[in-house]
């Protein structure tokens, strides 16, 4: 049972990463007509509003210190994740971002050393974090190592990898609580958009009804806020709960390996071998860091 439980937990984490690596095609369409704090607002809208619809019976108050986690984790996970990555790559390189997002994993697993009962650091995690990261650095820079520092833009890249893995960390402890997951995603949207509120004043945020006219935007914009937000968070938070904070964090390797699919079948663009490669390296460096060590069996005394 515990077995079949946790094959629907990486199930439930892939079928979300290939959901996320494919969303930059719907944010690239919608960038023609909104700001991206806009889209970030509404997508998450549509997301609480399609939990509440699916699952009516929201969360009570129970004490301060459960909505605390609740709250940090809207903050982490929705608000400044998604506001530092966007910053930073205003003010950075693609590449330079994306190796630096990359660490999640590495940063989830030391957090959860210290702060999570029975999520230890083990060997394996490291040879398939230096697999995958050779693997995305094949990727990223295609062959032509020519890494650039931008340090503001760095640094808002290295905050939103560690803001994130703070998110796994805070959802990990609220799995312990027993509540339905979508409950607890709907509690998360509403403490993120909350927190969303003062960043729509920064960035002089004003409804315009007119992008919603065009039909692709809002074919875009509903799989940004039911499919990418919605479906995926709960069902992330599902595997977080159920295979650890380390184990679900290390499938954001995936996530370039699927843009670099989705860019070739849906935008045609060229698979280079270097890119190719750097694919198989990244998806090596998962399987080592997901598998499990076989149990040593004891010598049978004669």
């Amino acid at each position: 049972m515990k077995t079949r439980r946790e094959t629907a937990g990486h199930l439930a984490a892939v079928i979300t990463i290939i959901i996320w690596g494919t969303t930059f095609v719907s944010t690239k369409v919608l960038l023609e007509d909104f700001p991206p704090v806009d889209i970030l607002f509404y997508r998450f809208l549509i997301g609480l509003i399609v939990l509440i619809m699916v699952h009516p019976h929201v969360l009570t108050f129970r004490s301060w210190r459960q909505e605390a986690l609740f709250a940090g984790a809207g903050l982490c996970g929705v608000r400044l994740y998604f506001l530092l990555e966007n910053i930073a790559l205003t003010l950075t390189y693609a590449s330079n971002a994306g190796m630096i997002v990359a660490v999640i994993p590495m940063i989830t697993a030391v957090l959860a050393h210290f702060l999570l009962s029975g999520e230890k650091l083990e060997p394996r995690f490291f040879i398939g974090f230096a697999a995958a990261f050779t693997g995305l650095a094949l990727i990223f820079f295609n062959g032509q190592m020519m890494l650039k520092l931008n340090p503001l833009g760095d640094i808002l890249a290295a905050a939103s990898a560690f803001v994130w893995a703070a998110y796994a960390i805070l959802m990990k402890k609220i799995s312990t609580f027993g509540y339905h997951t979508i409950q607890c995603t709907q509690r998360i949207f509403l403490y993120g958009l909350l927190f969303m509120v003062p960043a729509l004043f920064l960035f002089d945020f004003r409804f315009d009804a007119s992008p919603f006219a065009s039909p692709a935007n809002w074919l875009n914009i509903l799989f940004l806020g039911a499919g990418a937000s919605a479906l995926c968070f709960v069902t992330w938070n599902w595997s977080v709960g159920v295979l650890g904070a380390v184990k679900t964090s290390a499938y954001i390797y995936m996530v370039p390996v699927i843009t670099i699919a989705a860019s070739v079948v849906i935008l045609q663009e060229k698979l280079t071998w270097v890119a190719f490669c750097g694919g198989a390296l990244t998806l090596a460096g998962l399987y080592i860091s997901e598998t499990k060590p076989k149990p040593q069996l004891k010598e049978e005394q004669i």
